[in-house]
């Protein structure tokens, strides 16, 4: 009799410990599922883009990319919640008797965690308002940093956003720490080279120069697909004591800007080298030479 009691009473307690056991593996294959099919669908965005001729990926495409990220990491989520309510209603604990309780627990958790709620918002306004996505150059100030994080986009999820900078290190950036976001490619892009040139060269000679340079650029079959339009010297940016500067700009495909402009800065040297112009190198108002020592009054730069 005591025999058939306790395996009566164990009988719905192993069935309850199955069933908490199948939620759990069942949540984690969904979860599983979804991130596979969140990653299928952002492999085939960024297949689309590799083997079309496109140089850059579109606005739309970067978009798809990121709100694919973040509807993969809002479902997981949800699957999580829901599998979690499920196991505690299994062991026993009244949902609707929690109601409460989780009101005073959110709102300590509201007091406590502020910044990952505020890092929430500010992620949900990056999407919708489309500030940057999936593959894009952006310059992220950082509240409390004094660094820029500088890089191309890797990742965007409602909490963070992964910047992978030009040495190869992955930065993480809250979303809600964000003070300012420069996208460095969207629509269209600016490459600026500015050109050191001697005090006493002849200007006018220089610009003509420039303007051939970029004429020749913009003719290139190689470079011709990365311009909109003819690069434009915009003539003297700044004077200082034995040189001045003359800027040169050209209008690139977004993220093609810094290619642009150390192919145009290798033109302008070559250039400038038969006509007898030298490019002086950065110095300061005060002349003093890189070897420490002053410059005669003199010394050719």
């Amino acid at each position: 009799m005591t025999l058939a009691l306790d395996f009566g009473l164990s009988l719905p307690v192993r069935l309850r410990g199955l069933e908490i056991v199948l939620y759990i593996l069942g949540g984690m294959l969904l979860a599983r599922l979804i991130s596979w099919v969140g990653s299928r669908i952002t492999a085939r965005i960024d297949a689309n883009y590799q083997h079309s001729d496109a140089l850059v990926r579109t606005e739309a495409a970067k978009h798809r990319h990121a709100l694919a990220q973040v509807i993969t990491w809002v479902a997981v989520t949800v699957v999580y919640i829901l599998v979690t309510i499920e196991v505690l209603r299994r062991l026993g604990f009244a949902v609707s008797g929690l109601v409460a309780p989780a009101t005073v627990l959110g709102a300590a958790l509201g007091f406590g965690a502020q910044r990952v709620v505020q890092d929430i918002l500010a992620g949900f306004f990056i999407i919708t308002e489309r500030q940057y996505g999936f593959g894009d150059v952006v310059q992220i100030a950082v509240n409390g940093s004094a660094e820029d994080a500088i890089g191309t986009v890797e990742d965007v999820t409602l909490r963070v956003t992964r910047v992978r900078s030009v040495d190869g290190e992955v930065i993480t950036v809250p979303n809600g720490q964000i003070v300012k976001a420069i996208n460095l490619s969207k629509d269209w892009a600016r490459a600026v080279v500015d050109v050191p040139i001697p005090s006493v060269a002849d200007l006018n000679r220089v610009n003509e120069i420039l303007r051939r340079v970029g004429h020749a650029a913009f003719e290139d079959a190689r470079l011709r697909p990365l311009l909109l339009d003819e690069p434009t010297v915009m003539g003297v940016e700044s004077i200082e004591v034995d040189q001045v500067n003359v800027r040169l700009v050209a209008r690139t495909l977004p993220g093609k800007q810094f290619q642009v402009g150390r192919e145009l800065r290798v033109r302008v040297a070559a250039a400038l080298q038969p006509e007898g112009i030298r490019v002086t190198p950065d110095v300061s108002t005060a002349g003093v030479a890189p070897e420490g020592r002053r410059r005669d009054e003199g010394e050719d730069l």
